[in-house]
């Protein structure tokens, strides 16, 4: 066969398999025998061999998985994936729907979808390919794994429009293919997977592609994230349009007229839920008509347009078998209950925390007492009650010690606390768990340090205190059990990124008490450097916006510390950065060009990013919306603006091209 007959073959194969993929993952409707795919497959792979200047990115071969990865790239997400506030019952719901009609004085209706049990994506396509695909991650910044996407044989690599688009969808992996796995894992002499959600997302972080080709991953796409020509007006619409793109959404989705339909779906799933050949935890309510969505916008964390509701907890007996004691960063001494091991929704539960000993004594909890277990928003093992009727006299009476476990320092009750608390500074277990929190996502995010290492290093006398971290040396960590020369340069390499960190980071980090993220990001803004902060005053604390009274008390009473200082001084020493470095708060009363005004962003440019426009703008006392209505005062258009462009024109509204943005937020900065 010459080239050119093996370029139309090519075609043919192509359009071919797309069509029978399309029936086969996305309709769940085969058109032909499974071998009769398998065959056009292995013809379409052998031609791409043959002739390689014939494969494209958006090959059906692709979905075979390529060469296995050295790394995930992070990606920051254009517009963040928040995560959603929950409801645990009819008055939630409620409660949730009262709120939205009095945000927006209209009446509402929703729409609501199954919650499907998985690992939330992002999917990016430009010309209607598939170009990027990436996790969820922190919500704003996700890892790119587009290569195991690409395997995902639900999710389209072009779709039936050549549009720019992202959509978000929830990839998991029905209950079939879970049994499957942990059979061929149980006969390997492997670990099973607890759980399908468990088994999805270790499928989706495999380095090598061809593992999550394997897995049998499905996807349902469930909203559009990001559409710059803004094609529909309610969620509803969205679904189906993203249907007619070719996208695989969740059948069961359901338009409905008031809360009162809205509890009625979800009562029935209730009862259905364990019907399906995939596991769900819940249905997601959302606002319908997406100019109410803007309307109500959102809060630090989630929408206010939308709420999951969770479904009651599964409740199991076991035996409770004993009471051990843990020291967290902060001193606090908090008892957990070892049970007899027992499956609750889904994963094994071994332990439950008890919270504090006044608990124990409410729930009258006894060592070798029968007791019910739950999962507190399907998540959090906790006990709900004691089987009094089941005891035989053998149970034991639990007392807290008077001394912490850790280090036999004298336990305190502080003033209006129930916790018992070890207040000795050099607490080895306090300094454990105050580093595996300074290593975490929300702090100086270090790839590579989890809690087991951070445990193995501690266990080896490699680190006492976060200081010893940025002097770990390659030599000494090659000794360590499953330390390579690759894994070992990773981390060293992800240690000395993390001290290019903004101060909120570091802030965060160091685990003052009552500063969470949200805090430490308020007080890296207002202060600025290290050094201010840890001059500031208490009224000059309590005087910026959020900071309270108990907090202001701790920051003052924590940077008093002579070990504190010590160790800023030394990590300054050591190369880490002490100013805060995201987009600066300008005073409001300064009247800049922004100040006060509601901006829309359309259209693609050039020299930022869409978050990085949104955050000048914000930053001069501007408010960023998505949709252009008589109430917008400036229209940013960049190239290919399209519809908004051209509503601004019939409203009036200022429209400015980006050199122009760029110089009027430049002179505000």
């Amino acid at each position: 066969m010459d080239q050119s007959k093996a370029e139309e073959r090519v075609k043919e194969l192509r359009s071919l398999l797309e069509k029978y993929g399309y029936y086969y993952y996305v309709l769940d409707d085969p058109i032909v025998p499974d071998a009769e795919y398998d065959e056009k497959l292995q013809e379409l792979l052998n031609l791409e061999q043959e002739y390689p200047e014939l494969q494209t990115a958006d090959s059906p071969t692709v979905r075979i998985g390529g060469e296995p990865l050295d790394a995930f790239v992070k990606v920051q997400h254009e517009i963040p994936m928040m995560s959603l506030g929950n409801a645990f019952n009819e008055q939630d719901l409620r409660d949730f729907d009262r709120r939205a009609r009095q945000g927006t004085k209209e009446e509402l209706h929703y729409v609501c979808e199954l919650k499907i049990d998985g690992l939330a994506v992002s999917l990016t396509y430009e010309n209607g390919r598939f170009v990027r695909g990436a996790t969820r991650g922190d919500g704003t910044t996700g890892e790119d794994i587009t290569s195991n996407l690409k395997t995902v044989g639900s999710i389209p690599l072009r779709l039936k429009e050549a549009v720019d688009i992202e959509v978000r969808g929830e990839v998991f992996m029905p209950k079939r293919s879970f049994e499957r796995l942990n059979e061929a894992k149980e006969k390997a002499g492997e670990t099973v997977f607890a759980n399908p959600r468990n088994a999805a997302a270790g499928s989706l972080r495999q380095l090598d592609p061809k593992i999550a080709a394997d897995r049998n991953l499905d996807i349902f796409t469930y909203a559009i994230g990001n559409d710059k020509e803004m094609r529909t007006a309610t969620h509803y619409e969205a679904i189906e349009y993203m249907k007619e793109l070719g996208f695989k959404t969740n059948p069961e989705s359901k338009y409905c007229r008031d809360i009162e339909e809205v509890i009625s779906f979800v009562n029935g799933w209730v009862e259905r839920r364990n019907s399906l050949n995939y596991e769900i935890d819940g249905i997601v309510v959302k606002v319908n008509s997406l100019a109410q969505q803007e309307k109500l916008g959102f809060t630090a964390k989630s929408p206010r347009w939308a709420i999951a509701y969770k479904f009651p907890a599964e409740e199991k007996v076991t035996t409770l078998k004993d009471i051990i004691l843990s020291v967290g960063r902060t001193g606090a001494v908090t008892p957990t209950a070892v049970l007899d091991p027992v499956q609750v929704a889904g994963t094994t539960v071994q332990r439950a925390s008890l919270h504090n000993e006044d608990l124990i004594r409410e729930k009258d909890i006894k060592i070798g007492d029968q007791v019910v277990v739950k999962k507190a928003g399907d998540i959090i093992p906790e006990i709900v009650r004691v089987l009094e009727e089941l005891r035989d006299g053998r149970e034991k009476d639990f007392t807290m010690p008077s001394t912490c476990p850790a280090c036999e320092s004298e336990l305190v009750h502080l003033e209006e606390e129930v916790a018992l608390r070890c207040i000795n500074p050099q607490c080895p277990a306090q300094i454990q768990e105050g580093l595996i929190h300074f290593v975490s996502r929300d702090a100086m995010n270090i790839d590579g340090l989890g809690e087991k290492v951070i445990q193995q290093l501690f266990r080896h006398h490699l680190i006492a205190g976060i200081s010893d971290l940025y002097k770990l040396q390659k030599e000494e960590l090659l000794k360590l059990e499953r330390m390579g020369e690759k894994s070992v340069q990773n981390l060293l390499s992800a240690i000395e990124a993390s001290k290019a960190n903004s101060l909120e980071k570091l802030i965060f980090g160091l685990g003052i008490r009552f500063v969470g993220a949200k805090a430490a990001r308020t007080l890296a803004e207002e202060f600025d450097t290290m050094d201010r902060l840890r001059r500031a005053t208490y009224e000059e604390l309590t005087a910026v916006y959020e900071i309270g009274d108990k907090m202001a008390e701790a920051v003052v009473r924590y940077f008093e510390l002579q070990e504190v200082n010590e160790l800023i001084d030394e990590l300054q020493k050591l190369g880490l950065n002490m100013e805060y470095k995201g987009p600066k708060k300008q005073d409001i009363s300064e009247n800049t060009t922004f100040s006060g005004k509601t901006v829309v962003l359309t259209g693609t440019l050039e020299a930022l990013t869409r978050t990085e426009a949104k955050e000048r703008i914000e930053a001069l006392g501007g408010k960023v919306t998505g949709s252009v209505s008589k109430n917008t005062d400036i229209v940013v258009a960049g190239a290919d603006a399209g519809s908004k462009r051209t509503k601004a024109e019939e409203l009036g509204v200022d429209i400015w091209e980006e050199p122009r943005f760029l110089e009027e937020t430049e002179a505000g900065r």
